[in-house]
């Protein structure tokens, strides 16, 4: 087609598809047809709009777009030339009869900006656009999906729902909310928003705002009698998600019981979340609440929802209960992992016989899983508990030589705790070195345990050489520390020792155990000496204190 046949065609009314193999075409999915803005479907006029097609199947390897003029061509003077694209945002237009070289001088043409312009369409179907739209979408193509849209609003064309939410999906994928905010508002407007676009808009909300907005948007469309058909499980779930992920758990309570009161079943995704968020915030009984709302709902729980539940469990010591549903994931084939048996464990060596205990870390090694720390902590404090000390430290002993790389404070002062019961004091005063020289800071606990086997035994001088390494590794002493302190070194007759002790303190409870200590080994002048400084220091001598001050000073 001649320059001159296209200009005839140009003042006819119709308009060219001409596609030659010209080096002015439309490289992308748009395919440049005509520079008059003068014929566009429809009655009315306008002005400054690109007058393109959409097409298929004209791409480049590198997919960028654009629009060149023709080189001989030759516009009648009843065209109106758009010597830069007009767009949504300045709608500018230019009228003039400019002639073939000023239409070639014009290089805005070259690298156009389409998420801006509106297209003339030369395709009316709205299912063939809506389906364009759609595999934009999918394929990010934001720009012309974006352009495309606009074209369809402005020719009075409307995308169906599935494309407008394919398109609100890529606009947040892009983190271009305002945008995908201004298409929701259009699917408003017509009447096609659907819950699916509800939880897009939600969800984007409350990532890019904050979890109040879409609490806002959300209260709105639940106040308003046409949207809120739109809230189904879908956006209830995406709620719950929103305030699961800032462990908001009042809230996702709250949403939990709207659905309640509408009548709306959730879904295994929904106990899922319930469950997962109420064990985070220690929401134990809410969330075995929804556990048991779901078994009776007839949903089979996933693994996550299950080991959540067994940690629940634990924590309230409902052993019969985290025994059923460790044996229901059995049975599905489900394997649960080392930290739900490390819970199971430790709730059983707390609450059931020894065997029970052992018995699941049988388990640990079943499901293929290897003990670690918290695994022999959990054993060894089962085994303190049914008062068998002896063979805890013997399991110790087995750990140090085959594992040593697990071996922590919890361990040893779990250990501690045995030589305690047990008034091992030089297994203890080893142990509390061992940690020491394995790079680990003991703690206070530790050497109120050591001292405390020491107490045991009656080794005054071994626990007041624990006490001044304490204070030499700058660790503060509690009541825990020198109420066993003060009880040995009395029955040791260490008086001078006592009051030293007595000097550091000003705890009513160790003054008021050294003088009745002192009174039963009838050291009368040194507990009436602590009595007079108790009282000078504005401290209170309990009853018990004063009957047996009075009663030795009786005697004397």
């Amino acid at each position: 087609m001649t320059p001159e046949m296209l200009s005839s065609h140009t003042c006819s009314g119709s308009i060219s598809t001409h596609t030659h193999q010209s080096p002015f075409a439309y490289r992308s999915h748009i395919q440049y047809l005509s520079c008059s803005a003068t014929f566009v479907p429809r009655t009315y006029k306008v002005r400054g709009v690109v007058p393109v097609a959409l097409s298929e199947g004209l791409r480049t390897s590198s997919g960028t777009p654009k629009k060149r003029i023709p080189e001989s061509f030759s516009p009648c003077k009843s065209s109106t030339i758009i010597k830069e694209p007009c767009t949504a945002v300045k709608n500018q237009c230019f009228e003039s009869n400019l002639s073939s070289e000023e239409v070639r001088d014009s290089r805005v043409w070259n690298e156009p900006n389409f998420e801006n312009d509106i297209f003339y369409l030369e395709e009316g179907d709205e299912r063939v656009l809506s389906k364009r739209i759609l595999e934009l979408s999918r394929c990010n193509r934001v720009r012309s999906a974006l352009a495309l849209h606009r074209s369809m609003k402005f020719s009075g064309l409307n995308p169906d729902s599935h494309a407008c939410n394919s398109l609100v999906a890529c606009l947040i994928r892009s983190k271009r909310v305002d945008e995908a905010l201004n298409v929701f508002q259009f699917m408003s407007s017509k009447g096609i928003v659907t819950a699916h676009s509800y939880s897009l808009i939600l969800k984007a909300l409350a990532d890019y705002e904050g979890h109040e907005a879409a609490v806002i948007m959300f209260e709105e469309a639940e106040r308003n009698s046409k949207t809120k058909k739109h809230m189904d499980l879908i956006v209830y779930n995406t709620m719950i998600g929103i305030f699961g992920k800032v462990n908001n758990w009042s809230q996702a309570e709250k949403i939990w019981r709207t659905m309640q009161e509408n009548g709306i079943v959730g879904s295994v995704i929904t106990y899922r979340l319930l469950v997962c968020v109420f064990v985070r915030c220690d929401q134990n009984e809410l969330a075995l609440d929804a556990y048991n709302e779901m078994v009776r709902n007839r949903l089979t729980p996933c693994v996550d929802a299950m080991q959540a539940v067994i940690g629940a469990c634990s924590r309230e010591g409902k052993c019969d209960m985290a025994l059923s549903v460790l044996q229901t994931m059995v049975d599905n084939g489900m394997k649960p992992s080392l930290t739900t048996c490390n819970a199971l464990i430790s709730m059983l060596g707390k609450t059931a016989p020894l065997e029970k205990t052992l018995e699941a870390y049988d388990l640990i090694v079943s499901f293929g899983h290897t003990p670690d720390a918290y695994s022999w902590n959990a054993l060894l404090v089962a085994m303190n508990r049914a008062d068998r000390y002896s063979d805890s430290l013997r399991l110790f002993d087995s750990i140090r030589k085959q594992h040593k790389h697990v071996l922590n404070l919890h361990i040893y002062n779990t250990c501690l705790v045995s030589c305690q019961r047990l008034g091992l004091w030089e297994r203890a005063v080893q142990l509390l070195w061992d940690i020491e020289a394995s790079g680990i800071r003991a703690t206070v606990t530790s050497y109120n345990l050591a001292i405390g086997a020491c107490d045991v035994a009656r080794e005054p001088k071994a626990a007041l050489q624990v006490y001044h390494h304490m204070l030499q590794q700058k660790h503060s002493p509690d009541s825990f520390t020198l109420l066993p302190l003060i009880r040995i070194c009395i029955w040791g007759s260490l008086w001078r020792e006592v009051e030293t002790i007595l000097d550091s303190t000003s705890n009513e409870l160790l003054y008021n155990v050294a003088i009745q200590g002192l009174c039963l080994k009838k050291e009368v002048n040194t507990a009436r000496k602590l009595y007079t400084k108790m009282c000078e220091n504005g401290l209170n001598p309990d009853r018990h204190t004063r009957a047996l001050l009075q009663q030795n000073l009786v005697y004397l």
